[in-house]
């Protein structure tokens, strides 16, 4: 009687849990039936699997509260139970100073293992708070920087990204978060929602984590350039634009195809000789520079589509003559009085073009700024600076123009077609 009361106790140990503070054995928990996830709830596999391997438990009523948020010291602990995570190199010490007993252990695992950073902190972790996706998107981005030096070098070259989130459009994207934010989503690893948000100020539920150490351990087990999307965000956050990843037929245009009063030792394909540069214009409206530049296919299906499709382009949007979208992120300055068409006339490009913005449903939901910001009923611009995106057209057929030809005031030559 004895020894089957003793087993019992055992048994409803290892399912015990709060919010994912323990850890069961594999034979144990694989048994487990939650009464509150079914088999049809979205997290159900990832859940199962979280619980079969130790990293999240259940509760002794018999459920998982997959809905219930987990705060930072129990995701801590978690992730302080991640096996195939490696130490990091820098040897860091807890100096929190309001961590529960319970979780101290978890918290050193957690730092050892490069997932925090107590730096960023000021001597506490508010370790009872409900972890936030934007904090959660740093502490996971830290610990694949931990398991290979070119994550770590990803997140330092996304700095001045464009990161495919209705946050960032808004100018509500911590700085502190940004980096983090655009690894996590470039690596498929964290997403936005429905409502086109991040959401970094939303709480993350135990559902969601389990979903979340599953999709790290497969990210952590691939290399950084496997990921389109981060490729994608990385090349913007170094040059300015994603033309040699989406468009890479694009090349640097050959002298002979230059006009001969051009010093050809100034044309470049460099983008970034140009972005952020006063570019000459062909009337003087305005000062004119460029932040970034996106191409998107609208040919590429799935996973080979760009990152910023969802952004910019509906469903089904296809132009004519094979072409791919075109988007200028662009910053005017204007001298004395400007139209909408005027604006229209200071680069003669069917690519990048200050006259018009996209008119999508999803340049919409992602409140992306746009030229009607900006102007009055009339089509005169209201104000003297304004930044916006601009819609134009990438050409392949050579019967089109597909020169790009952009001369900043400091005379670089920034000038590439299709090769």
């Amino acid at each position: 009687m004895k020894k089957r009361l003793l087993s019992g106790l055992m048994a409803l140990s290892l399912l015990a849990g709060v919010m994912g503070t323990g850890g069961s054995s594999s034979e144990a928990a694989s048994s487990v039936k939650f009464k509150d996830v079914p088999a049809t709830h979205w997290a159900s596999e990832a859940i199962n699997a979280a619980v079969e391997q130790g990293y999240l438990k259940g509760y002794t009523d018999g459920t998982f509260k997959p809905g219930s948020p987990v705060t930072k010291a129990e995701m801590a602990s978690i992730l302080g139970r991640l096996r195939d995570q490696p130490n990091s190199a820098i040897h860091q010490t807890n100096t929190f100073t309001d961590i529960p007993a319970w979780a101290k252990d978890g918290v050193d695992l957690a730092i050892q293992k490069g997932f925090i950073d107590p730096s960023d902190y000021k001597g506490k972790l508010d370790a009872g708070a409900s972890l936030k996706r934007g904090e959660m998107a740093v502490w996971l981005t830290q610990g694949l920087a931990t398991v290979d030096a070119d994550y770590k070098q990803a997140l330092s070259d996304v700095t001045n990204t464009v990161v495919p989130a209705k946050e960032y459009f808004t100018g509500k994207l911590a700085a502190s978060e940004k980096n983090a934010v655009a690894v996590a989503m470039g690596t498929g690893l964290m997403s936005v929602a429905n409502d086109k948000m991040f959401g970094t100020d939303r709480t993350t539920t135990r559902a969601e984590v389990a979903v979340l150490i599953e999709r790290y351990s497969s990210v952590a087990k691939a290399k950084p350039s496997d990921f389109k999307g981060l490729n994608e965000l990385r090349q913007v956050g170094l040059t300015g634009t994603n033309l040699s990843i989406i468009a890479p037929s694009y090349k640097k245009t050959p002298e002979s195809k230059v006009s001969p009063t051009v010093d050809y030792s100034m044309v470049t394909d460099d983008f970034s000789k140009v972005r952020n540069k006063e570019i000459v214009t062909r009337t003087n409206y305005a000062d004119l520079k460029i932040r970034n530049w996106i191409v998107v296919s609208p040919y590429a299906k799935e996973d080979d589509r760009s990152i910023y499709y969802p952004v910019f382009v509906d469903e089904g949007t296809t132009p004519n003559r094979g072409s791919y979208h075109s988007y200028a992120e662009l910053e005017l300055r204007i001298k004395d009085k400007m139209t909408q068409l005027q604006a229209g006339s200071l680069i003669e490009s069917p690519t990048i073009n200050a006259l018009i913005s996209p008119f999508t449903q999803s340049f919409a939901e992602y409140s992306v700024p746009k030229i009607g910001d900006f102007v009055n009923s009339k089509g005169e611009f209201n104000v003297k600076e304004s930044v916006y995106w601009s819609k134009g057209l990438l050409h392949f057929d050579k019967e089109l123009v597909t020169q790009v030809s952009l001369l900043s005031k400091e005379g670089a030559l920034y000038d590439v077609s299709v090769n």
